[in-house]
């Protein structure tokens, strides 16, 4: 019996990969190679991750396609509703890297509020007084309000790790979020919670109506000594509000690991800003992460086999 191809456009963990392998004909092939038309003209399922762009275009070439995979949360990348109109089946690895994302927002947080070296000299007493001295912490985390702009899966788990450190929590959503999923957080308006906030962290989807939510309204509702970090989607902040607030405002700080074009273009307004840290698309980038996102290729058996997949992405829930 012949077996179903599955085109691998990205990065896989290699477990994973062996095992849809030793199920299915497993073709790794980028998007952009030559040999991707006629693989996609016989393709029974696509495997994708950040960068592969599923429109209807690629559809429309994929005559045969019955699953997209995202090993991965968000599916921005994914023209939804070209697939369901096909009937192709969309998946996802809700909550894959949940814990990865939470850990980079507090190591964000920890970079931006402790200033700290380590030390490979013997140093005087001079030296050893004036170091401690300049790395005293003007701020400590339970005297600064953490707001959270998007209450999901990663924000409430944001906001419980902060109640664990004692810090009072202020988000918003555009959802009513049951009192059980906030762990204390105060829900508020939009300028009212990044007012109140010291340090705001974004975590909303990239869907069409957050293209720039972020923008230079959002920047001039937030305090001049801000902590901001995005690490959702790069398309949610608008790049030119940003760096104009932080040119303004020197006190404040962004950290960004998302961006609206990646890799970082040279023409970015972000760059070569004191006050503005860029990471490279790395919050979810742990090993155990990356390899839970990569087990999404289950499910894509699961659908080739005719069985109901575990995480499939429906209508009514992005």
């Amino acid at each position: 019996m012949t077996k179903p191809l599955v085109i691998q456009t990205e990065d896989l963990d290699a477990e994973p990969a062996s095992w849809l392998a030793e199920r299915c004909e497993l073709v790794r092939c980028g998007q952009d190679e030559p040999e991707f038309g006629s693989l996609l003209a016989r393709a029974a399922g696509l495997v994708v991750r950040t960068y592969t762009q599923v429109t209807p275009e690629l559809l429309a070439s994929a005559p045969d396609l019955r699953v997209v995979a995202r090993a991965g949360v968000g599916v921005d990348n994914i023209d939804l509703e070209s697939c369901w109109a096909r009937g192709i089946v969309v998946l996802s690895t809700p909550g894959a890297n949940t814990r990865a994302v939470v850990e980079y927002v507090f190591a964000a947080i920890f970079d931006a509020l402790r200033p700290r070296v380590y030390l490979h000299e013997a140093l005087d007493q001079s030296r050893w007084n004036a170091t401690r001295k300049s790395l005293e912490a003007p701020r400590q985390l339970a005297d600064c309000t953490l707001g959270i702009w998007g209450m999901g899966r990663i924000g409430s788990q944001v906001a419980r790790a902060a109640a664990a450190l004692d810090m009072p929590v202020v988000y918003h959503d555009l959802r009513e979020i049951d009192a059980s999923l906030r762990f204390g957080a105060e829900p508020l308006d939009r300028d009212e919670m990044l007012a109140r906030a010291d340090i705001v962290t974004v975590h909303i989807d990239g869907r069409k109506t957050n293209y720039r939510v972020v923008d230079a309204g959002a920047f001039g509702s937030m305090k001049p000594d801000v902590v901001f970090i995005n690490s959702s989607r790069g398309v949610v902040v608008d790049p030119v509000a940003c760096a104009e607030f932080c040119v303004d405002h020197p006190e404040a700080t962004a950290i960004l690991d998302v961006h609206d074009t990646e890799p970082v273009a040279e023409t970015s307004p972000l760059l070569e800003i004191a006050n503005v840290h860029l990471s490279p698309h790395i919050a979810g980038g742990t090993r155990a992460a990356k390899l839970e996102m990569s087990w999404v290729v289950r499910d894509v058996w699961r659908v080739l086999s005719g069985e109901a997949p575990e995480h499939p992405v429906l209508p009514g829930t992005v």
